[in-house]
């Protein structure tokens, strides 16, 4: 794709330089298009100074038939999708493609299949519109999802904050300086929460994935009915393998004796891990508060959308006097929005992507 622009006359530190010319001098309003294909759903969002016009997405049913995502199926759906949800994304923002003024796209971490389709849409689209790409960092992007504002007098958070991440593949405490100065402060050493939801999950026998069921489950059973290990991890970091031991071990003693155990105490299961889960987050997370002495506190990711966790951290910062914002459930997943709110913040910075920018599967905030 280098080749495509060196051909038309630029080289690489010409074309650089000509955005970021261009980006100086062009002082009317911002618009972002933003791309998230780095699991199995495929999002396109349109932002305009801040303010979220459209973000459409693309969720994908048929890895709920295995128990999980199997990423050749995501990429293949991703190329079915992508077309389809950027044009209905601008259709909805009502612009068109020449309004933009830069394309976001998550680069990773994330599947590398599922990746290289919005990459490589993202630079083709650049490319044919002559607009800069901005590459995000997707775990940037869940922590940077507080600036996305869909009235112009929405509350976002001040610099420096505290970020509880919590989803499938991280768990981590990262302390928020500004938009692109964050330090990771503690993190899980094994498993992440989201993992310990839906493999626990698994275990009882309820669909993937799982973390949504355990949330509904848990609103109706008694969450100190059954009592599992904890970690006694040192500093901020997270542990959850042994708690998804403990819960396991659990089960197969009492299926020992009582073969219908786990379908006749469903909701109590649920709400006992959901609970103990709670506990492990809060209490490496009022360590972080203690330490820092941050005043506000964000939480974002996957597993920011259970009920229970949303609750316990609203209460905590309440009892505390702390500022808490806890985003809306549709910034929670996956999703174009916090992408293009984060390559707002980029393009602000002039920090455009080259051409050969290839994604990577794994990386940290």
């Amino acid at each position: 794709m280098i080749s495509l622009f060196i051909k038309s006359g630029l080289n690489q530190e010409e074309y650089y330089s000509f955005f970021r010319n261009f980006a100086s001098m062009n002082q009317k309003s911002v618009t972002i298009l933003g791309i998230e294909s780095s699991c199995d759903d495929t999002s396109a969002a349109v932002i305009r100074d801040g303010l979220l016009l459209s973000n459409v997405i693309a969720s994908q049913s048929i890895h709920e038939e295995y128990g999980g995502v199997v990423p050749e199926l995501a990429s293949r759906a991703h190329q079915q999708n992508i077309v389809p949800v950027v044009d209905m994304a601008l259709k909805k923002a009502g612009i068109t493609r020449h309004d933009l003024d830069a394309i976001a796209f998550t680069r990773g971490p994330g599947l590398l299949g599922s990746l290289l389709v919005g990459t490589s849409f993202a630079k083709g689209m650049s490319l044919g519109l002559r607009i800069p790409i901005i590459e995000v960092n997707h775990l940037h992007g869940h922590v940077l999802s507080h600036f996305v504002r869909q009235k112009p007098d929405d509350r976002v958070p001040s610099f420096p904050f505290l970020t509880l991440l919590v989803s499938g593949g991280n768990s981590q405490l990262v302390l928020v300086k500004s938009h692109n100065r964050m330090e990771i402060i503690g993190q899980t050493i094994d498993d992440a929460a989201g993992e310990a939801f839906d493999k626990c999950a698994k275990i009882m026998g309820l669909p993937y994935p799982g973390g949504p069921h355990i949330d509904r489950l848990a609103s109706q059973g008694d969450p100190d009915r059954f009592k599992f290990a904890k970690p006694h991890i040192p500093g901020l970091d997270y542990s959850f393998s042994g708690l998804k031991t403990s819960f396991l071990y659990t089960l197969r003693d009492h299926v020992k004796t009582t073969p219908d155990f786990i379908e006749e105490n469903k909701a109590d299961l649920a709400a006992s891990l959901q609970k103990t889960i709670i506990e492990i987050l809060l209490d490496k997370l009022d360590k972080a508060v203690r330490q820092t002495k941050i005043k506000t506190l964000t939480i974002g990711g996957g597993v920011s959308a259970n009920s229970g966790v949303r609750k316990a951290v609203a209460e905590y910062c309440e009892a505390h006097g702390i500022e808490a914002f806890i985003p809306q459930r549709a910034f929670t997943t996956d999703n174009a929005a916090m992408i293009a709110i984060a390559g707002q913040f980029k393009y602000l910075d002039r920090k455009f992507c080259p051409y050969n920018a290839a994604p990577f599967a794994r990386t940290s905030v």
